[in-house]
């Protein structure tokens, strides 16, 4: 039987990787660092002596490829998600609070139910959200709304950014038109927060390991691909530097890293060129605290008017994701930490002073940056070359870059895989 290997463990490789084993293959994932997971993973931090994601995701119970992969891991009940859909936001310029409530099925009568919607909106603004499906493909977010509604500042301006890593003003319309189809305009059924418990770790990475140990396939760590060699229309070599595997036509290979780093593999591969950054900072606060009462459910607030935009409460960690983060992302921890502490101080109603231990974590290449432009240099899942297959969340997989978007690329990779 001819051999398949995966370039790649974070969750493109690894859902890959989980639904070949579902479907009776194994396969080799090579992992240039010492753990897997990548850009979605938990670590120990020294600083705050507690475990911490290097970033904070949010997923949605809409997300049909996650919910099916973590079903398959074993470990759909590591996330925490609240009994409906009913999502806190705090104004943090005027002091208001809201919680966005949609109703169960797909007529969305919420919105003519004023304590359900966003205040200052009207049930017609909602309106505005169709204009995304017929976008036109240069049109950006802020293009298909009225800029100088509040529905725009408080509802959809924060959903665009958190779903495109990318300001509303410059972000592709059409790709956040399928986040809203598949989950807001469904219901609250598809709405609901889902949280890691534990950590992103346990949920989606070791749990997939010990998935793909049990079904034979391996994990080399520490095994950087340096290059790809072909011959003939196909790839026939993988360079590991004291390694090199040679490939017969009829092994099949999925590239499955962040963009740049596939196009030092396959220098024709088409890539977006920019990317957009993301700064996560988790604050120990000592010990658990009683969560104001609309995060009682969620164990998250979307934070408007601020320096950050969500905020997340595990026990005595609070976390909070400053998304298309270019205007902070350079500046220095120390300068940072406290304007960041002042929104989650006056969010969970906690004195401002003194500033608990914190751990600023920024990623300047969190995701390619979600525009127009960028749409059409998105590479699909095969390649020209007969046996090459590429995966990650900035392939064309018609998603944002989201852990949604990751899985679906290595289930679309698994199955072209299959497929020849």
């Amino acid at each position: 039987m001819s051999d398949i290997h995966i370039i790649g463990a974070g969750l493109a490789g690894l859902a890959c990787a989980v639904e070949l084993a579902k479907r009776g293959r194994r396969s080799v994932l090579h992992e240039a660092a010492r753990q897997a997971g990548g850009r979605c993973r938990s670590f120990h931090d020294e600083t705050l002596g507690r475990v911490i994601d290097n970033g904070n995701h949010l997923m949605l119970s809409g997300n049909w490829a996650v919910m099916s992969y973590l079903e398959t891991i074993g470990a759909r009940d590591t996330l925490f998600s609240p009994p409906r859909a009913r999502i806190p936001f705090l104004d943090l310029k005027t002091g208001e609070r809201w919680t966005l409530s949609p109703n169960a099925g797909p007529f969305g009568w919420w919105v003519f139910a004023t304590s359900r919607r966003v205040p200052g909106s009207r049930a017609r603004d909602y309106l505005q959200a169709l204009r995304l499906a017929r976008a036109a493909p240069s049109a950006t977010v802020a293009d298909c709304f009225d800029t100088a509604r509040p529905l725009y500042r408080r509802l959809w301006e924060p959903f665009a950014v958190a779903a495109l890593n990318t300001d509303a003003s410059e972000g592709a319309a059409r790709l956040l038109w399928p986040v809203v189809r598949e989950t807001l305009l469904k219901g609250e059924a598809y709405m609901r927060p889902c949280i890691a418990r534990d950590g992103l770790s346990d949920s989606l990475v070791n749990p997939a390991l010990a998935y793909l140990k049990a079904n034979g396939s391996e994990v080399r760590f520490g095994a950087r691909a340096r290059a790809i060699a072909f011959k003939g229309g196909h790839a026939a070599a993988i360079d590991f530097g004291p390694d090199t595997i040679t490939l017969t036509t009829d092994d099949r290979v999925i590239v499955a890293v962040p963009p740049a780093a596939a196009q030092s593999l396959i220098p024709e591969c088409p890539a977006p060129p920019a990317s957009r950054s993301i700064v996560n900072a988790h604050f120990r606060l000592g010990a658990p605290i009683e969560a104001p009462a609309d995060m009682a459910d969620a164990a998250l607030l979307g934070l408007v008017g601020g320096v950050a935009q969500w905020l997340f409460l595990r026990g005595e960690i609070a976390s909070v994701t400053i998304s298309a983060a270019e205007a902070y992302v350079d500046m220095p921890a120390e300068e940072l930490a406290p304007m960041i502490w002042a929104d989650v101080a006056a969010a969970l109603e906690l004195p401002a002073a003194p500033m608990p231990p914190v751990r600023i974590v920024k990623e300047k290449r969190a995701t390619f940056a979600q525009t127009p432009e960028a749409l059409d240099l998105r590479p699909g899942t095969t390649t020209s070359y007969r046996n090459l297959f590429l995966a990650g969340d900035w392939t064309d997989t018609g998603l944002p870059a989201t852990i949604e978007g990751a899985v679906r690329s290595g289930l679309r990779a698994a199955e072209a895989v299959l497929a020849a």
